[in-house]
């Protein structure tokens, strides 16, 4: 075939052959940096190089001033760190060797992460540095806007570097330990383990969930998890989605209880612009967000009942479709919900849908609340000391609790669970002024708490008079097969004051007559 001539006069034919015959300018990395600006940065960079101890000094002693004693590397290690840095940095600038400079700054967001530096004192310190760097900067002739510019985006590259290799590093670190611990725990049998994926316990209560956590994980259904406020409903959601096929999926997690009902459904299904005010971009949504890993509805029950009847299609049809748009998008999500109400009483009060209830009650997962097995008490007590240690990093590490302490929080009766657990021992931290936890360092409530008595075997315990009503009318109901106008009857009372009753107890009774 013969080629098709393009007479040279062309405009666009000349807007490309100009275009082409260009110098070429080869972006550095991440599009922010320009081969030419390295060119211009070549005389500060030599500076810098040049002077380098020098900036090193004054780059410590701002890290000195600004963080003080709670500075997380002595001289020793700061200088070690940053001194032979700083020399390949600017080695590596000067040749232009993008790639050794890349390797180099990665390195050294690994070392800061290995020696646990928070990444907030990593980015101030990369501000210090930038202070430490203009200061050698030649007075006369002083640099011109471009050279700042220029230099501002090499600090930038150097951020998104040391970002990037810090959480990757973080991330590693933290998996090898969980690996290493969850390789611990398969070798021992479920009822032997004490920890679990987050979860801390080692009574017969835990074991069992335990146990159906690793069964709901193996199944790509959904399940509903019911606990009590502050249980760790979403410790359990993780849980099940890190024992499951695809643990390196999204986790995506929303507590429906924190956002008002009318922005629930455009935070789940997504929108595209223009849908309502406001709407100035397309967004996904959480649906879309999760896709391939898990999405946990926390407080499911929030949702208004036309949200719950349009997430119960996108659960059967797998599809969701964003508001302001025609088009449903496919999606691959395991849903797991929570809810800290009675599904069966949530269900007769109207705050969940019957019909997305027995989507959900195929895999009911239910979190004993911490009263019932305070026996873990010690070992949560424990768990928590580590962690906030570790968290708070106080002057003096914490090594434990004093018998009286320790028995307080056994015989307090938990209402806010492990939560409330936790923020007991960090207010420990914080008011307590010794290596070992007190009673008066916990808070009032615990601390007034007595220790339960134990009364011999021989002895018959009473319980309250709510306790012993409802077991009577639990026993009646099952005499007369479900039938209230004869446990009425049978109880003399009116039948209105048996429904009150059976609502106020919550009693269950699937055979109503």
């Amino acid at each position: 075939m013969g080629s098709t001539h393009v007479p040279k006069s062309d405009p666009a034919t000349r807007k490309a052959q100009d275009y082409r015959a260009r110098p070429v300018r080869v972006p550095r990395h991440f599009h922010l940096l320009w081969d030419h600006e390295l060119d211009e940065l070549r005389p500060v960079l030599t500076i810098v190089r040049d002077r380098s101890d020098e900036v090193i000094g004054h780059w410590h002693a701002l890290y000195v001033l600004h963080f003080g004693k709670d500075r997380t590397l002595s001289e020793h290690e700061f200088r070690g760190t940053f001194a032979p840095n700083l020399a390949s940095d600017m080695r590596d600038l000067l040749a232009k060797d993008m790639d050794s400079y890349a390797a180099h700054t990665v390195r050294v967001g690994e070392l800061l992460a290995e020696r646990k530096v928070p990444f907030s004192e990593v980015i101030a310190s990369l501000h210090l540095y930038e202070e430490s760097a203009y200061k050698v900067f030649p007075d006369s002739p002083r640099p011109g806007l471009n050279i700042y510019t220029a230099f501002d985006k090499l600090s930038h590259i150097r951020m998104i570097l040391l970002a990037d290799a810090y959480f990757r590093s973080e991330s590693a670190l933290a998996t090898a330990r969980i690996q290493t611990l969850e390789r611990e725990a398969t070798q021992l049998s479920p009822q032997e383990r004490s920890r679990f994926r987050g979860l801390v316990g080692a009574s017969p209560l835990m074991g069992q969930l335990y146990e159906r956590i690793e069964a709901a994980g193996q199944t790509h259904g959904t399940v509903l998890i019911v606990g009590e406020s502050g249980s760790g409903k979403e410790l359990a959601a993780r849980a099940i989605h890190e024992s499951g096929p695809s643990p390196r999926g999204p986790f995506v997690a929303l507590n429906c209880a924190a956002l008002p009902r009318d922005l629930i459904e455009s935070e789940l299904f997504g929108y595209k612009r223009g849908a309502f005010s406001g709407a100035n971009l397309d967004y996904l949504g959480l649906f879309r967000a999760a896709e391939g890993g898990t999405l946990f509805l926390d407080e499911v029950t929030e949702m208004s009942s036309e949200t719950q009847s349009k997430l119960l299609r996108a659960l059967q049809e797998r599809v969701v479709r964003p508001i302001g748009s025609a088009n449903e998008v496919p999606v691959d999500v395991r849903l797991i919900a929570s809810t800290n109400r009675e599904p069966e009483r949530a269900m007769r009060s109207g705050q969940l849908r019957p019909d997305l209830y027995y989507r959900l009650q195929a895999s009911v997962l239910r979190l004993p609340p911490l009263r019932q097995h305070l026996e873990d008490i010690p070992l949560l007590a424990e768990h928590f000391i580590a962690l906030f240690n570790e968290k708070l990093k106080p002057k003096e590490p914490i090594t434990g609790l004093e018998e009286d302490a320790l028995n307080a929080l056994k015989a307090y009766q938990w209402p806010g669970n492990v939560r409330e657990f936790s923020n007991a021992i960090e207010s420990a931290f914080t008011f307590g002024r010794s290596r070992v936890i007190a009673l008066a360092d916990l808070p009032g409530a615990i601390s007034t708490c007595q220790p339960r008595f134990n009364p011999p075997s021989s002895m018959v315990l009473i319980g309250t008079f709510a306790e012993a009503e409802r077991d009577i009318i639990s026993r009646t109901l099952a005499t007369t097969g479900g039938n209230k106008v004869a446990a009425a009857r049978l109880l003399r009372i009116s039948r209105k004051k048996l429904y009150a009753k059976i609502a106020k107890y919550d009693i269950c009774d699937d055979r109503r007559r």
